[in-house]
């Protein structure tokens, strides 16, 4: 699974990516606002980790404008302060969770296990449409070069290849990957096939994926 980590104390920064990555996460990780919103939106994640103060934009600012754009990932807020309003503040604005400053580092990775804990499982590990191929457990997307997923991708793809060349709406896709999210939209399936695409081209993958925000999506070959 994929997290981004905005954090702007350095040390902590290093801390929290080297003990994400020892538990088996693929960790980003961006010292300031304005960098972690361009991570949200050019990248999928299954969980974000924002810092309330930061420079350049703050948490909460961060975190609005991603729930703004349609973004339903998980996003687990870090705060110095134990002020009330501070937590009530970043509840309002879409946060799932919050942890005070300092915290113990395994509370932390409790917290993000549970955040991430849904995943979908399927028999076939190992799946494979035209020129590329999705391992289902790893979401490790391979063609030419190869690349990780993030969960929501993986369940996203997943969906499109056993449905390959065959037009899904995009009520059919909320209802069979956002299904327990109900303030997700078509402009979240549009957004994460927008990932999907990027990743694709990233592996020098043929295969495209039609379709126009709004109406249906469907996997073809090259």
């Amino acid at each position: 699974m994929k997290i981004l980590i905005a954090e702007d104390t350095t040390d902590l920064n290093r801390v929290v990516t080297a003990m994400l990555e020892h538990a088996g996460y693929d960790v980003d990780s961006v010292f300031d606002g304005e960098a972690a919103l361009e991570k949200v939106e050019q990248n999928g994640y299954d969980a974000v980790i924002l810092d309330i103060m930061m420079p350049k934009k703050d948490g909460i600012s961060v975190l609005q404008a991603i729930r703004t754009n349609n973004i339903t990932v998980p996003v687990l807020l870090l705060t110095a302060k134990a002020e009330v309003d501070d937590r009530v503040a970043g509840l309002d604005a879409g946060a799932d969770d919050y942890l005070p400053k300092p915290f113990a580092m395994k509370e932390l990775l409790a917290r993000i296990n549970a955040m991430t804990r849904r995943r979908i499982r399927y028999e076939t590990r190992i799946l494979n449409f035209a020129d590329f191929s999705l391992d289902s457990e790893t979401l490790e997307l391979a063609s030419q070069s190869s690349v990780r997923l993030s969960m929501k991708e993986g369940e996203l793809l997943q969906l499109l290849i056993r449905h390959a060349e065959k037009p899904l709406e995009t009520d059919f896709i909320l209802e069979h990957i956002w299904d327990r999210e109900p303030e997700a939209s078509e402009d979240t399936v549009h957004l994460y096939i927008r990932y999907l695409c990027r990743k694709l081209a990233a592996v020098s993958s043929g295969t495209r994926i039609e379709g126009e925000r709004g109406s249906s999506y469907r996997l073809m070959p090259q």
